[in-house]
C-alpha cells in the first residue's frame, strides 16, 4: 500500500453541503412516485382502484430496475472518469426524466420514463458518499457521510409538502428545476485527491469483474447488500403500500401512503444523523447498526400486532418508527465504500445501495407476491420482513468492521 497525501475537507466544507443537497434533489425524486402514486395513477386509470395497486407495482419495478442498471453504469464511470463526472451526468439525466414524467398521460410511459429517472437517481448517493468518505479525514467519515444522509433525506419531506399543494405533474417539474439549479452549485466542488493519485496509474479502475473474481472480495460486496436489505422492505412495501395495509388491517380512516413515506422519512433523517454520532462514540460502525436493526425489528413487530382497528394516526407514527429504525443508510453506504481500494470504490459504492433497491423488484415484491397468494396480505408480508432481517443480521455479523480503516490504498486484480 502505498502512502500519499491528499487534500481533505471538514464535515461542513462545501463537498460535503453540495452531496447533501444533490441526494436532497435525489431523493426527493426518488420517493415522489410512491408520494403521488395514488392521485397520479387515479387520474391515468380514471379511479380504477385494483389497477392503482397493479400499475403502481409494475411502475416501482421498473424505477427499481433503471436503478439496478444504473448503478453498474455510473459506479463504473465514477472509477474511470471520476467522482465528479458522475455527479453531473446522473442528475442531469434524472431532471431531465422527471420533467418528461410530467408529461405522461398512459402507464407504460409512466414505467418507462421511471425506469429513465432510475438509471440517473442511481448515480447520486454512491459516488457522493465516496467523495466525502475519500476527502474527509477517517475520524470524521461517519459523521460526514451520515450529515449528507440526514440532510438529503429531508426531500421526501419537502417531496410530500409539494404534493400537497401542487398538482402531481408540477411536482415532478419541480424536482427537475431543482435538479437543473444544483448542477450550477456542483461547479465550486473538486475531486478526490485520491482518485487524482490513481486515474493515471497504469491499474485497473472500475472493473466490474474485480468484485466477483476473487471469492472473498466477492462475499465482501455481497454482505455489503445484504445489510441493507431491511431498508427497502419497510420503505418499498410496508410504507409505501401502507395504504392498501390500512384496508387489511381495517383502519378507520383512509391512509395517505404518501404522508407514511413523509413521516417515515422525517424520521429516517433524525436517525441517519443520529447512528453517525453513536458510531463516533462507540467507535464501531457495526454496534452502531445492531442498535438500529433492533428498533426497526421492535417496530415491525408492533405494526403488524398494534394496528388491528386503530386510526390513521397510529399508521402514520408507526411507520415514523420504522423509518428512524431503518436510519441506517449513511452508515451502510459508508460501511460499503469503505470495504474497497480507490480503484473499485466507487463502482462498490454505488452499486450496493442500487442493488438493496433492486433487490426490492427481484426479491422483496416477488417473496411477498409468493408468500401472500400461500397465505394472506398480512402474513405474506411479515414473512418477508423475517427473511430480510434474518439475511441482513447474519451478513452484518460476519462482514468486516471498517470504522478506523484507511482507505488510501487499491485493489489487486488478482488477490
Amino acid at each position: 500500500m502505498e502512502k500519499r497525501t491528499t487534500k481533505q475537507v471538514g464535515i461542513f466544507s462545501i463537498p460535503v453541503l453540495v452531496a447533501a443537497l444533490g441526494y436532497f434533489v435525489d431523493i426527493y425524486d426518488l420517493l415522489l412516485f410512491g408520494i403521488i402514486r395514488v392521485p397520479s395513477l387515479n387520474e391515468i386509470l380514471n379511479g380504477d382502484t385494483a389497477a392503482i395497486t397493479t400499475e403502481g407495482e409494475k411502475i416501482l419495478s421498473w424505477q427499481m430496475a433503471g436503478l439496478m442498471l444504473g448503478g453498474i453504469i455510473w459506479g463504473v464511470l465514477g472509477d474511470k472518469k471520476g467522482r465528479l463526472s458522475v455527479l453531473f451526468g446522473s442528475i442531469l439525466l434524472y431532471s431531465i426524466a422527471n420533467i418528461a414524467n410530467g408529461f405522461v398521460t398512459d402507464t407504460n410511459t409512466y414505467a418507462l420514463v421511471r425506469f429513465i429517472a432510475g438509471i440517473g437517481l442511481a448515480g447520486e448517493l454512491g459516488a457522493g458518499i465516496t467523495l466525502v468518505s475519500e476527502l474527509v479525514p477517517k475520524e470524521k467519515r461517519g459523521l460526514a457521510t451520515s450529515m449528507v444522509a440526514g440532510i438529503g433525506l429531508t426531500g421526501a419531506v419537502v417531496a410530500f409538502i409539494m404534493k400537497e399543494n401542487f398538482n402531481w405533474r408540477i411536482c415532478y417539474f419541480i424536482g427537475g428545476g431543482l435538479g437543473i439549479l444544483l448542477l450550477l452549485l456542483r461547479i465550486s466542488v473538486f475531486e478526490s485527491g485520491m482518485y487524482q493519485n490513481v486515474k493515471d496509474k497504469q491499474i485497473s479502475r472500475g472493473n466490474l469483474l474485480m468484485l466477483v473474481n476473487s471469492r472473498e472480495r466477492f462475499l465482501r460486496y455481497l454482505k455489503s447488500i445484504m445489510i441493507g436489505l431491511p431498508t427497502w422492505f419497510v420503505i418499498g412495501v410496508l410504507v409505501t403500500f401502507s395504504k392498501e395495509f390500512g384496508v387489511a388491517f381495517n383502519i378507520t380512516e383512509p391512509i395517505d401512503s404518501g404522508k407514511a413515506i413523509m413521516y417515515a422519512y422525517a424520521a429516517i433523517a433524525i436517525g441517519d444523523i443520529l447512528i453517525g454520532v453513536i458510531s463516533q462514540w462507540l467507535k464501531s460502525r457495526k454496534k452502531a447498526l445492531y442498535i438500529f436493526y433492533t428498533i426497526t425489528a421492535v417496530f415491525m413487530v408492533l405494526f403488524f400486532t398494534s394496528l388491528h382497528g386503530q386510526s390513521a394516526a397510529a399508521m402514520y407514527w408507526i411507520c415514523a418508527g420504522l423509518g428512524f429504525g431503518t436510519g441506517f443508510w449513511a452508515i451502510f453506504v459508508t460501511m460499503g465504500a469503505e470495504q474497497f481500494g480507490t480503484n473499485i470504490r466507487a463502482t462498490a459504492a454505488t452499486t450496493i445501495p442500487n442493488m438493496v433497491r433492486g433487490m426490492l423488484t427481484i426479491f422483496i415484491l416477488p417473496v411477498f407476491q409468493l408468500l401472500r397468494s400461500h397465505t394472506d396480505y398480512i402474513t405474506g408480508a411479515w414473512l418477508t420482513g423475517a427473511i430480510c432481517m434474518a439475511i441482513a443480521i447474519v451478513s452484518a455479523v460476519t462482514v468486516r468492521e471498517t470504522f478506523h480503516k484507511d482507505l488510501d490504498y487499491i485493489e489487486e486484480m488478482t488477490p
